[in-house]
């Protein structure tokens, strides 16, 4: 009896499907079964290319801790402000303005970077933003009056929110899960270490008596756009770009480059591609509704969520006006700008720690732990600031210092590794472009509100506002508690899996596949 033509095509596409299943079930296993030193020393390309996007986060550092240490600036607050009672002071609405104006940048930078990424790529949407971003510190360099720099601010906010989206995305779908979490830690790291670089500029620079002091800083911050628009167009793109765009053959040549000529990619190219085809069932095509919509709804939540817990745990406060902080608890300028430095060494140490944590204790519980421990730290700088002593003082200082080793340890390294895993690829780019949304407008707010907060000509309350955000900081821990799953060790298809049986935060890494039904 002969086969029909259309049995036959039915039969080959059982047996492709049948292969399929295989090359994934066999990735799958791979990536669970890799360790952490196997992957250090066969996956270099991963590690080179994830380190050169998450490097494009120094600048996003760089600028958020800028904006706060050349207040700390005589010759800054002498040149845009004015003298009040012997003192040169910014005026709170124009500092207001100048940082929220690199917030409003990034707001507009992160909402269109999801689209632009998807329609030429995670590297040139990068490459693109380093040009922009060059003239915008160059405009920012050359700025003699207030209204010249308020528009080099917004031109340099909506570069850097080019790069705030891309860097986590990018690490994230390269990586092997054994990396995942480390990698995109890279991203906080380069955040911090940007910081760190500021700080230890202003200090150098700071105390000069000309414009220079706060200028050579900016022309620092010209030198990363200018090594990426040179490394960026060697960078192998994304490959689950790739295969959703179609082009197989350059998601192969991809994955190739980044594991190494001598690795079999067609199971890691067959998982990726089953991953996006069963997302695809859910929804046709992606679109920014299908980020609130059904399973994504819950993802973009948990995103969301993470990035409004580093805001609302004081980290703009406490980090971004720590010189400046410094200064108005009455310490001497030059002890300032080292407590400065010392606050954003610390960020480095911690998230460097992090690194082991993110795979040992994972990513649930190093939140809800460093968020419990942040509410009770900022509770004791508002209980020390109304304690009128020198001794005060310093104990203030320290726990700020102390303050940045945890935050980067816990909530400021794990936010990009949870909007990393949490977020699903097919609307990965679109996810985390709202994230930097969400970032521009916390920055936008707290911005507008901590000068007029702190400022010795307005409210004034100093540590006090500590006690407002050890309030914020409870609430976020409670929400952590009730909405981060744990992601460690699962790969995407896995999350996915989860995400669609509606698996409870807590009861992630209990459930074990289909023959479970997710309990409350």
């Amino acid at each position: 009896m002969s086969m029909t033509k259309e049995t036959a095509t039915q039969l080959d596409h059982v047996e492709d499907s049948t292969k399929d299943q295989a090359l994934f079930d066999e990735e799958t296993k791979r990536e669970h079964e890799q360790t952490f030193r196997a992957a250090l020393r066969d996956e270099r390309g991963v590690i080179l290319w994830a380190t050169v996007f998450a490097a494009a986060a120094l600048s996003w550092g760089f600028d958020a801790q800028v904006n706060g240490a050349a207040i700390s600036v005589n010759s800054f607050r002498r040149d845009f402000g004015y003298m009040y009672e012997g003192q040169a002071v910014l005026p709170a609405n124009w500092q207001t303005a100048f940082n929220v104006m690199s917030s409003v940048g990034q707001f507009f930078g992160g909402l269109s970077s999801g689209y632009v990424a998807d329609r030429i790529g995670r590297k040139w949407c990068m490459w693109y933003g380093s040009w922009l971003l060059m003239a915008g510190i160059a405009m920012e360099v050359a700025a003699s009056t207030r209204p010249v720099f308020l528009i080099a601010k917004l031109i340099l906010g909506f570069a850097l929110g080019f790069y705030l989206s891309m860097a986590p995305a990018y690490c994230s779908e390269i990586s092997p899960v054994v990396l995942r979490g480390i990698t995109t830690c890279g991203v906080s790291l380069a955040i911090v270490i940007g910081q760190l670089l500021s700080n230890a500029v202003i200090k150098a620079f700071g105390e000069r008596p000309d414009r220079w002091a706060y200028r050579a800083p900016f022309c620092i911050q010209f030198l990363l756009p200018a090594v990426l628009i040179v490394v960026l167009p060697f960078a192998p793109e994304s490959p689950w770009y790739l295969v959703r765009r179609g082009n197989l053959e350059g998601a192969a040549a991809s994955l190739q480059r980044l594991h190494g000529k001598g690795r079999d990619i067609g199971p890691r190219l067959a998982q990726i591609q089953r991953t996006l085809k069963l997302e695809s069932e859910l929804y046709a095509q992606a679109t920014w509704a299908d980020c609130f919509r059904g399973v994504d709804a819950r993802r973009t939540m948990i995103t969301l969520g993470a990035f409004c817990c580093q805001h609302l745990s004081g980290i703009i406060f406490v980090l971004g006006y720590s010189t400046y902080f410094f200064q108005l608890a009455g310490l001497p300028t030059s002890q300032t700008f080292s407590l400065g430095v010392g606050v954003t060494a610390c960020g480095v140490a911690g998230n460097i720690s992090s690194w082991w944590l993110v795979n040992s204790a994972g990513r649930r519980i190093v939140t809800l732990a460093g968020m419990a421990v942040l509410t009770v730290m900022l509770a004791l700088i508002g209980v020390m600031d109304v304690v009128p002593t020198a001794a005060a003082q310093w104990v203030q200082s320290s726990l700020t210092v102390i303050y940045a080793y945890v935050w980067f340890l816990t909530i400021g390294a794990m936010g990009y590794v949870i909007l990393g895993e949490a977020s699903s690829p097919r609307l990965r780019s679109r996810t985390i472009g709202l994230t930097t949304v969400v970032q521009s407008l916390w920055g936008l707010i707290m911005n507008f509100a901590i000068p007029y907060l702190v400022n010795p000509d307005e409210a004034n309350l100093k540590g006090k506002v500590g006690f407002i955000f050890g309030a914020t900081s409870l609430m976020c821990t409670i929400w952590v508690y009730f909405c981060v799953p744990e992601f460690k060790g699962l790969t995407f298809s896995e999350i996915d899996e989860r995400f669609k049986k509606g698996v409870p935060a807590r009861k992630f890494m209990e459930y074990k596949g289909d023959s479970e039904a997710p309990s409350a």
